[in-house]
């Protein structure tokens, strides 16, 4: 582990009452791990702003009577094969179906494939969840 440097920071006592109730919402064994975190979510975002290679996963929800659905969205990620890494498909029930695809790429090319996927008649809801391959996280 790197070595940790302590620094203080200033802010009034109202905004500090909301960060220790985010931080005992969220779980956090204490502020600097709280902050920490805030950071890292905050690089990942800047990652994806400035297109470059990240891992995401698309989570679609949709009716798999819709005819040729399945199809399309299999096609869609052969077009897309070097960024798909892996995909799960669950049964939820007997109309309803969820399928996971873990991609890895440029932002700009997940986020396409993304509005691609979701945009297909019968998909009813897709989420792109980004993440980062994590070098510039340290």
């Amino acid at each position: 582990m790197a070595e940790l440097t302590r620094f203080g920071v200033s802010m009034d006592d109202e905004l500090l009452e909301k960060l220790d109730r985010m931080v005992r919402d969220s779980k956090y064994p204490n502020r600097s791990e709280f902050i920490r975190d805030m950071l890292r979510r905050r690089l990942v975002e800047e990652e994806w702003e400035t297109d470059r290679e990240v891992v995401g996963t698309l989570t679609l929800t949709f009716d798999h009577h819709e005819r040729e659905l399945s199809d399309r969205l299999t096609e869609l990620q052969h077009d897309h094969c070097t960024a798909v890494l892996a995909s799960t498909h669950v049964h939820l029930d007997q109309d309803m179906c969820v399928e996971v695809i873990i991609m890895r790429g440029q932002a700009q090319e997940l986020r396409e494939m993304a509005d691609e996927m979701r945009g297909q008649r019968g998909v009813l809801h897709g989420e792109l969840a980004l993440s980062s391959i994590g070098r510039e996280l340290a």
